[in-house]
């Protein structure tokens, strides 16, 4: 029985990470590498992630350069950021590509929060499932009524430790997007 706690506790955990991760994408009006991952450059007629075939650095807290590790890929990086809809115009110079991020506007910011409630959500419901999934389990495990019902307290109470924990985390993101 400790295992399908354990295991529902591990999924609630990945849920709150996975949160973390697609929050590091939602830029708050500061040049972060994260906001590149996830773009394919087609180098050589292959798709190859941004970051593989160059370097991404942070000069100044609302610039990115990056610096390809062959110039030739240039032009095909160029065409993948404007082809990611990033809202951010690259400016390449024959030897870095420039990224400037914008300052955002306050309409800007509180769709960003949007987004990032709708992620908290998806977190929920992924705790959620870990939690239904662990109940599944333990009525199937034919346990006496008592010991199924401290069980079944005891993933609650996981349940709300990681609610709160993505409440948290939401907070932290949305002060962190409406800090102007």
């Amino acid at each position: 029985m400790e295992n399908i706690l354990n295991e529902a506790e591990l999924n609630m955990q990945l849920a709150t990470e996975n949160l973390k991760t697609r929050y590091s994408n939602i830029r708050a009006g500061r040049a972060n590498p994260a906001m590149l991952s996830g773009i394919m450059v087609n180098y050589y007629g292959a798709p190859t992630p941004l970051n593989n075939i160059s370097n991404i650095t942070v000069p100044e807290a609302r610039q990115l350069f990056i610096k390809p590790f062959d110039k030739n890929a240039l032009k095909d990086i160029e065409r993948a950021i404007n082809e990611a809809n990033l809202g951010l115009a690259p400016v390449n110079n024959g030897e870095v590509i420039i990224l400037t991020i914008p300052e955002l506007n306050e309409e800007r910011r509180r769709d960003y929060v949007k987004q990032a409630s709708r992620m908290a959500e998806e977190a929920k419901v992924g705790v959620r499932q870990a939690r239904e999934e662990a109940r599944n389990l333990i009525k199937k495990a034919d346990l006496p009524e008592d010991e199924e019902v401290r069980y079944n307290d005891d993933i609650q109470e996981l349940t709300q430790k990681y609610n709160k924990i993505i409440e948290d985390i939401l907070k932290e993101k949305e002060t962190e997007l409406m800090t102007v």
